[in-house]
């Protein structure tokens, strides 16, 4: 299962993504597509350990986070407790997730989407996200562009090293198939002095703007745009990761 090693290391080989970045264009995005509150009820799929949904808390949201790894969310628990006691954490499949309610609001950052290797299990979140979202409520997630895994990620390896940990990372992409798998090993300095090596096979799919356009028309939601990431300008052919909005269309509106 894709993070249950990594789970113990994530957040030191994730501090140099953006959240804060991403956590002030979510809130201008919210903004300019009528989500004016920030008292409104916000799921967010793939939460991992919770740094965008903390984030999004401290800001004022009611947050619900949900993962498939267990560890990712004990992390998530484990960091929350103090600041942000009331977010409530779900240990569930993206691709069958159930809530309790309707939100106002679905996220998922951090290329989560891309781990939905098939379309058809990518249409069934799609149509959960409707379903669990208030009338007009908004649907914001990024995606890594196929273009990123053709010319950044390629067939490349990557490594780092900080004062007690290290990783590697093999990557090979796969055009015909549009797969993007990522081999990794970790190794963590115990408190014997001793290093513990971890391994995970990750693996994401590419796909065009168009593909999830109809995925989200089909699934009866509304598109309404796609922005290159931390800007509200249209994606380039050169796009690493692009931000979607779609909209429920009114419950019950033909």
């Amino acid at each position: 299962m894709a993070y249950e090693s990594f789970a113990q290391v994530y957040d030191k080989f994730m501090e140099d993504t953006p959240y804060d970045l991403w956590t002030e264009y979510l809130k201008e995005i919210f903004k300019r597509h009528g989500l004016i509150s920030n008292t409104n009820i916000i799921a967010e799929l793939g939460c991992g350990t919770g740094n965008m949904t903390q984030r999004l808390a401290e800001n004022g949201f009611d947050m619900i986070g949900i993962d498939v790894s267990e560890e990712m969310l004990a992390k998530a628990i484990e960091k929350s407790a103090d600041k942000n006691p009331d977010i409530l954490y779900l240990n569930q499949d993206m691709r069958e997730f159930e809530l309790y309610g309707t939100v106002d609001a679905v996220i998922s950052v951090c290329d989560s989407i891309n781990y939905i290797t098939e379309s058809a299990d990518l249409l069934n979140v799609f149509k959960l996200v409707n379903n669990y979202l208030e009338p007009e409520g908004l649907f914001v997630f990024d995606l890594n562009t196929i273009y990123k895994f053709e010319n950044i990620l390629g067939c490349n390896s990557f490594c780092e090293t900080t004062e007690n940990s290290a990783y590697t990372w093999e990557n090979y992409y796969d055009k015909d198939e549009r797969i993007n798998e990522f081999y990794t090993n970790f190794f963590i300095e115990q408190n014997d002095g001793s290093y513990k090596r971890f391994e995970e096979f990750h693996y994401e799919r590419g796909y065009t703007i168009e593909e999830i356009i109809d995925l989200i028309e089909e699934a009866g939601l509304e598109f309404e745009a796609c922005y290159d990431e931390l800007t509200f300008h249209e994606p380039t052919e050169r796009s690493q990761r692009i931000f979607f909005v779609a909209r429920e269309k009114m419950k019950g509106r033909k």
